[in-house]
């Protein structure tokens, strides 16, 4: 069992509570993270580069001077890749970098990228991060207080809040979302997990491991 320490918005330790690393696979596999990962990056590759082929160039397409006879080097086009002004040999041009992994794959990774952080000891748990006004000074203060200041954060919460996504969205290197929307590059990207007790709770429920059927 995994016993991560409860804070408080003053940082000060009220409690611990207990993880089974079995609710949330048992087991890490880094190069199922690897490939999980480089998909998210990928997917994000906006893939509009372009470079112009020599058939795109402006320029006459006539063989600037013959063959033979000039005392010259050999030459074709004014468009060759090998003249100034020329097309791009193979250069790149807009493609789509997107593809998919199994859904079971990449659901086991994110559990695996929480796992690890849970491991690593590099989560903190507050009880409680309700705000009643937006205010970024509240949240920084609470970051200070964790020993947060100053590293990069994901805050999970149980559900969307607007007032403490308002309230973090300034801070740099700190980022809000809701535990359903984890994934497992938002979770491993930064070097620190911030979970309310209601987002653990949200979490083993959602990854908890479905029971065997019995036999009849």
């Amino acid at each position: 069992m995994l016993n991560l320490s409860v804070y408080n918005r003053q940082g000060e330790s009220v409690g611990t509570v207990e993880v089974d690393p079995a609710e949330f696979g048992g087991k890490i596999n880094r190069q199922l993270l690897h490939d999980v990962v480089v998909m998210y990056l990928a997917n994000q590759r906006a893939g509009t580069h372009s470079t112009k082929r020599r058939g795109e160039v402006a320029g006459s397409t006539k063989k600037l001077f013959r063959q033979k006879g000039t005392g010259n080097a050999r030459v074709g086009t004014r468009r060759t890749n090998k003249r100034k002004g020329g097309g791009t040999s193979k250069g790149p041009k807009p493609r789509d970098y997107s593809y998919h992994m199994p859904k079971k794959a990449v659901r086991a990774a994110t559990r695996m990228a929480l796992l690890s952080k849970f491991q690593d000891q590099e989560t903190v748990i507050i009880d409680d991060l309700t705000l009643s006004a937006i205010k970024t000074k509240d949240v920084a203060g609470i970051l200070k207080a964790l020993k947060l200041q100053g590293v990069s954060c994901l805050i999970g919460i149980a559900g969307m809040d607007p007032t403490i996504y308002k309230s973090a969205r300034n801070i740099d290197g700190v980022e809000v979302l809701p535990a359903a929307e984890f994934n497992t590059y938002s979770v491993l990207r930064p070097k620190r997990l911030l979970l309310t007790r209601a987002a653990l709770d949200e979490l083993r429920k959602k990854y908890k491991p479905k029971e065997a059927a019995t036999p009849a």
